[in-house]
């Protein structure tokens, strides 16, 4: 062999090497299989899955059960984070304060977690009403969770008054549902 064609042979083995070496296997992801057996067929032609079909990688579902204790999940779905108020009041009613228990006695439970109260209004009446009015919401709240032993430090209010409604509609029902107070967690929770 010449001088010249080892000199090729060297060049086209290296490049070889160089490309092999830059080659990198992909990562497994909902469309890529987790491994080459995983890509391989399992079915017939006629299923459409040919032996060099790809699977894609099927994902395990949500877990079923309970959301972990101490969890805004937890908190949601086990206490309830809302309380409704009737036309034009802030006054706390019976349903709610007993709804404000519950959520005083999760949130001594969980002395880490921080809160802000979510004052709301129904769209009726002007924006600078609505403001005062979502306010008095938050604060009525705030003030009956301290008087159940949760320290203020960890509450903060604010009001949204109509600008964020959890019901578009512009009936009766509608109106109910925004006339509220969310107690919404803002840190601390698992």
């Amino acid at each position: 062999m010449t001088p010249r064609a080892v000199l090729r042979w060297t060049a086209l083995l290296g490049a070889a090497a160089v490309l092999a070496a830059c080659q990198t296997t992909p990562k497994a992801g909902p469309e890529t299989p987790a491994t080459p057996e995983a890509g391989a067929a399992s079915g017939t032609a006629a299923e459409g899955t040919g032996a060099g079909a790809v699977q894609p990688v099927r994902r395990p579902g949500p877990v079923a059960g309970a959301p972990i204790p101490g969890s805004v999940q937890d908190f949601v779905i086990n206490i309830s984070d809302r309380v409704f108020f009737d036309v034009d009041q802030y006054e706390v009613r019976e349903d709610a304060a007993a709804i404000l228990e519950r959520q005083a006695a999760w949130l001594n439970r969980y002395p880490a977690v921080q809160v802000r109260i979510e004052g709301n209004a129904d769209e009726r009446g002007t924006r600078e009403y609505n403001i005062a009015l979502g306010s008095r919401r938050a604060n009525a709240v705030r003030d009956q969770l301290v008087a159940l032993g949760v320290s203020p430090s960890r509450i903060s209010t604010v009001s949204f008054g109509k600008e964020r409604p959890i019901d578009p509609g512009a009936d009766d029902e509608a109106f109910r549902r925004n006339r509220n107070a969310r107690t919404a967690i803002i840190g601390g929770a698992r």
